[in-house]
């Protein structure tokens, strides 16, 4: 039996990919861990593009990581399947049976022991019980909500230019998500008219719905106002102050009696961690299903078990529900390990506001640095825009290390001119 350490890394999103990495690249390849990450699907996305794999405006097989060959090239292991079970006095963790779509067993009930268990599983939506949402919405948290949502909506689209009619989409949540996305699927529509598609953006309705008094609320009021006027001049409603109270096979019940008509639906609002959590007995959670930790990332009742990203809630200070808290937390902890495996303490993790930035398509775009805000202006936010992009450069970075990311932006401009970049099939 081996004596090395073992870390089982649950999630392979940004935290968990970036943790894998770097353990693997370390403490696995110099021998002194074991490192596994476990994760339901077979590859990992940079999770603030799935609004664009759910229009279609980036392929998402040219923007996904296999997670068995990461695994061989940073000396980490990949274990297929969903977290089951947690029994923390023996130090194991359950996976369920794997199955395929017709519900053949691919792999048994398994079981994985630990010395250290990373929990980095994301978070979701929150339909926070509303009637009619899980039945009727469709929801982009992971690549295969958002592949789901774009075989639909090409699917719609299709019939619409058979009919000669229009096509109803309404979102639920004014935050990035919803902003972005309700902007991209124009601009999917726009990309496909440059190759003879016979639908235009004046036949797609999209309605936009924020219970707030205004969209983008975690961004200065100047740049929510300038959102909403660019989403405006693409011909998609916004209606703030709008509370949802259900959802049905037609559309959306408000508050106020009134109803949005939709084919399509989203819902895109709240956060909450996975049900998975709750396989955590003992352990404090937070009133969203966070985990909660301490400053240096343990949970509060169990100093083996780490919890990072989305699904974690430092009580004493608050981070946000970011890509760029993740990272930073990822960072943080992956090199305080090789220190804590030999004895040592975990110094706190301090979150640094780096500023943030939202995207619409080639539209326009805006960033925040501190008390400053840019964006807009006759370039359409070109240095937020680029920014935007920028944040998925910096983790390919973080993942791949220079040569290869390098060679990634390499392989996407040559993509871009070989393939249309929008999907049309």
């Amino acid at each position: 039996m081996s004596d090395r350490f073992r870390f089982v890394i649950v999630g392979g999103g940004i935290a968990g990919m970036e943790m894998a990495t770097y353990l693997g690249n370390t403490l696995g390849r110099s021998g002194q861990a074991e490192v596994t990450l476990i994760d339901s699907s077979f590859f990992h996305v940079w999770k603030p593009m799935l609004h664009e794999f759910a229009a279609g405006t980036s392929p998402n097989d040219r923007n996904r990581v296999s997670f068995l060959a990461q695994a061989s090239r940073k000396s980490f292991k990949y274990w297929p399947g969903v977290l089951d079970g947690v029994d923390r006095a023996a130090r194991q963790v359950e996976l369920a049976p794997m199955e395929d779509e017709r519900g053949n067993v691919l792999l048994d009930r398994r079981s994985l022991s630990y010395d250290a268990l990373i929990v980095s599983i994301g978070s979701r939506a929150n339909d926070f019980g509303l009637p009619g949402i899980t039945e009727h919405c469709h929801f982009i948290d992971n690549l295969t909500e958002a592949d789901a949502f774009n075989t639909r909506f090409r699917s719609l689209v299709l019939q619409a230019i058979g009919q000669s009619g229009t096509l109803q989409i309404a979102i639920v949540g004014g935050g990035a998500t919803g902003v972005e996305l309700a902007a991209e699927l124009h601009r999917a529509l726009d990309l496909a008219a440059n190759y003879g598609a016979g639908m235009n953006r004046a036949d797609l309705h999209v309605t936009l719905l924020e219970a707030g008094p205004r969209i983008l609320p975690a961004f200065p009021e100047a740049v929510s106002e300038d959102s909403r006027r660019q989403l405006e001049a693409l011909g998609i409603t916004v209606h703030t102050s709008a509370q949802v109270t259900g959802a049905d096979a037609d559309g959306f019940l408000l508050g106020d009696g009134t109803r949005i008509d939709a084919r399509l639906k989203v819902w895109a609002a709240g956060v909450k961690a996975p049900a998975a959590t709750t396989l955590f007995e003992g352990l404090e959670r937070s009133r969203s299903g966070q985990l909660v930790v301490r400053p240096t990332l343990q949970t509060t009742r169990d100093d083996r078990i780490f919890a990072l990203g989305d699904c974690s809630f430092i009580a004493e200070k608050p981070v946000p529900a970011t890509a760029q808290a993740a990272r930073q937390q990822a960072r943080h902890l992956s090199r305080q390990m090789k220190g804590w495996i030999g004895g040592g303490a975990i110094a706190p993790f301090h979150y640094r506001d780096r500023g943030a930035v939202v995207s619409l398509g080639d539209y326009n775009g805006w960033g925040t640095l501190g008390k400053y805000h840019f964006g807009g202006g006759p370039l359409r936010g070109l240095p937020a825009r680029l920014g935007h992009d920028m944040l998925y450069r910096q983790h390919q970075m973080e993942i791949h290390g220079p040569a290869r990311a390098l060679a990634a932006w390499g392989a996407d401009q040559l993509d871009e001119f070989v393939r249309p970049i929008v999907r049309l099939d």
